[in-house]
């Protein structure tokens, strides 16, 4: 290891957005994977991505999301590691969902928000949240980093620091330095070899194995066509199509979208080759899309909207298609957003995601630490509970 790793020498230093930083520097952490030519593990965390969120207007002032990324460096002004890192005033866009925590603090008479959110805003994808340069030490580096969120937090006079959808490692990690461990789960689909669709099927119980087949044919009974565009294939005229399926979903769901249409303008120009997007036509007019990133070995599915109704073509958009495209691009699994235990019964099982938490005062984070105790049991109980009841051949 250089000069430079141990935690007394390691400067941090906050970023009010990502042009502080040069891009090749930045992914130099987030996705060092790249440097062969491969994709990152995730786009979400990449220069690109972060980047168009706040140049869109998406993040940045009037949206709650106030970036603060942290950059870590040695004496020598060395590059060790960075961390997206955000001022929230609410906590719409994230997943996690302290609503209560923030409830009963403020009824306590504390000031829950703001607080430091260390996220991909609007994206509940497992990820790395302490991005650290592969030539570092990655222990010592995350220590400096969360070290310099707490102490940024306790300076601000914050309530709190999150680190929501973090790896496991982390997680085990973080707890060990003293953060809050939180669990929850989501619902997974995992590759396991498939040639083709039919091969997942063949894996189902005969009634799901029908289910499926038949909901499938339902989606485009109705005369739907479906599509699956990344990369060059996609145009303006698709994302013109897709911000229409997205408004209605983000009014419906949250009061207002989170993107803006200008993300999706960037998203053409800078994205496309992350991005894999689903549309449904019908009789000449786009109806419905679901939009899907494309990691180095995971499908992640984002949005779906649509503007005209049809039995299961929520289903075809998000799951479906999204397995035949895994297993055509021989991606090991699909991600598919938070919630929805109507995936189980869709071949998507439970799986157990992370976040860490640090809380200011003391007698709120016991009160915390308790629930968060019971709360990890009750998940893993959940989660034996619902592996039992999917929808694989028993012995599978």
């Amino acid at each position: 290891m250089p000069d430079g790793s141990s935690r007394e020498s390691i400067t941090i230093t906050a970023l009010a957005d990502l042009s502080a930083i040069a891009a090749e520097d930045w992914d130099s952490c987030a996705c060092p994977e790249t440097a062969d030519g491969g994709r990152p593990y995730d786009p979400f965390s990449t220069h690109r991505f972060l980047r168009a969120l706040e140049e869109s207007g998406s993040v940045g002032p009037g949206t709650g999301w106030g970036p603060r990324h942290l950059r870590a460096a040695n004496g020598a002004g060395r590059l060790l590691g960075v961390a997206p890192l955000y001022l929230k005033s609410h906590s719409q866009g994230e997943y996690v969902f302290d609503h209560a925590w923030a409830n009963a603090w403020e009824r306590a008479g504390g000031r829950y928000y703001p607080k430091l959110q260390g996220a991909i805003p609007f994206t509940p994808a497992t990820g790395r949240r302490l991005l650290v340069h592969p030539a570092a030490e990655r222990d010592v580096v995350e220590a400096a980093l969360v070290q310099g969120a707490m102490e940024m937090a306790a300076r601000a006079g914050l309530s709190s620091l999150h680190l929501t959808f973090c790896s496991e490692g982390e997680w085990r990690r973080g707890g060990a330095l003293g953060l809050l461990q939180r669990q929850d789960q989501q619902f997974h689909w995992e590759n396991r070899g498939y040639a083709d669709f039919d091969g997942f099927l063949g894996d189902l119980a005969s009634r799901k194995r029908k289910q499926l087949r038949k909901e499938r044919e339902t989606a485009v009974g109705g005369g739907v066509e479906i599509v699956r565009l990344t990369g060059d294939a996609l145009e303006p005229a698709h994302w013109d199509a897709f911000w229409r399926f997205y408004q209605d979903t983000g009014m419906r769901k949250w009061g207002r979208p989170y993107l803006t249409r200008a993300f999706f303008d960037l998203a053409q120009e800078r994205l496309r080759d992350d991005i894999l997007l689903v549309l449904c036509r019908r009789a000449g007019r786009w109806i419905a899309g679901a939009l899907n990133f494309i990691g180095r070995d995971t499908l992640f599915g984002r949005y779906w909207g649509a503007v005209e109704d049809h039995p299961c073509l929520h289903f075809e958009a998000c799951y479906y298609q999204a397995i035949e495209a895994a297993i055509e691009m021989r991606l090991s699994r699909v991600e598919a957003g938070a919630q929805g235990g109507h995936k189980l019964a869709r071949g998507y099982m439970p799986t157990p995601t992370y976040s860490l938490h640090w809380i200011g005062d003391p007698g709120f984070r016991r009160a915390v630490a308790d629930y968060l105790a019971r709360e990890r049991n009750a998940v893993a109980e959940e989660i034996e509970f619902l592996l039992d009841r999917g929808p694989f051949r028993k012995g599978d």
